[in-house]
């Protein structure tokens, strides 16, 4: 599989994993508000990626691409925190926050290869 299409599949089972997520979560004000942030920033990262995908120049690519690293490390803060809350078990989370700190390091590492390659 050609790697962009990976990473766009990878994103977006991320979010589909989060979304599932959420809707386990207790259902208290503080778990609920904590959902919607994680939700919409896991989403994010997929929405942003398909269009760093549409790039029309490398400058735009490392720019789109760091609102993409941004929203990653920002699902990854969310995760970190349901379990610091003591709402979700770190065990129940491992493999989603793993995943999520994948797709932090390959993009920022995407974006880092780019902006090397526009500031030449």
């Amino acid at each position: 599989m050609h790697q962009a299409e990976e990473w766009k599949k990878r994103s977006k089972d991320l979010a589909l994993r989060v979304f599932k997520l959420c809707r386990a979560l207790p259902r208290t004000d503080d778990a609920r508000t904590i959902g919607r942030q994680l939700l919409r920033c896991s989403s994010s990262v997929a929405a942003n990626y398909r269009a760093v995908c549409r790039s029309r120049s490398r400058s735009e690519f490392v720019a789109r691409m760091g609102v993409v690293v941004e929203e990653a490390d920002e699902t990854a803060f969310w995760l970190e925190f349901l379990i610091d809350a003591g709402i979700v078990s770190q065990r129940k989370l491992a493999g989603l926050l793993h995943e999520a700190n994948e797709l932090v390091a390959i993009f920022a590492a995407s974006q880092h290869t780019a902006r090397t390659a526009v500031n030449q």
